[in-house]
């Protein structure tokens, strides 16, 4: 199996960035996770490295990477198989994560710049995007339904080597 590294963790954190109307707009934020990979991985193995990584057993709800977890994000981890991904175009990407972060209105110009400098700059630089289907609340965990929104997308830079997980979503 593909080996992946864990490089380092981004979190950008709505409430971080004032609203002109005083309000953070929920309980939002941006986790991006980077991971190294070896030259000449292919899709799938890299895939399947990410959803075994350890960085991968978090629940996304202040609970934090568990290393013995069984949640990722709102779905039981053994829900979550590589083949759940589908592959999806930068544009695609772009379009549902500024939609998903100007839900509420115009951002303010810090968490804008915030979010082109982490967010945006890892689905610019991919070679190839996958997304996360819903998987419906079936797969749900004891308490999956926490999140409003969530959204998965897996950022593959074959240039740098480096596979990025980005998650978008609230609780």
């Amino acid at each position: 199996m593909t080996e992946i590294d864990f490089i380092d963790r981004t979190f950008v954190n709505f409430r971080d960035h004032p609203f002109s109307d005083g309000q953070g707009h929920g309980f939002r934020w941006v986790d991006l996770k980077a991971f190294r990979f070896p030259q000449d991985s292919q899709d799938p193995d890299l895939l399947a490295a990410v959803v075994a990584h350890e960085q991968f057993r978090d629940d996304y709800a202040g609970g934090g990477v568990d290393p013995d977890g069984s949640r990722h994000g709102p779905y039981w981890l053994h829900a979550v198989k590589p083949d759940e991904y589908q592959s999806v175009s930068k544009v695609e990407t772009a379009l549902v994560l500024e939609e998903w972060a100007n839900q509420y209105g115009c951002l303010p110009d810090s968490l804008e710049d915030a979010l082109k400098e982490t967010l945006l700059t890892a689905v610019e630089s991919a070679s190839r995007i996958y997304r996360l289907r819903d998987l419906g609340s079936g797969a749900f965990h004891d308490w999956g339904g926490v999140h409003r929104d969530f959204h998965e997308f897996v950022a593959i830079d074959d240039d740098r080597q480096v596979l990025t997980l980005l998650v978008a979503a609230d609780d």
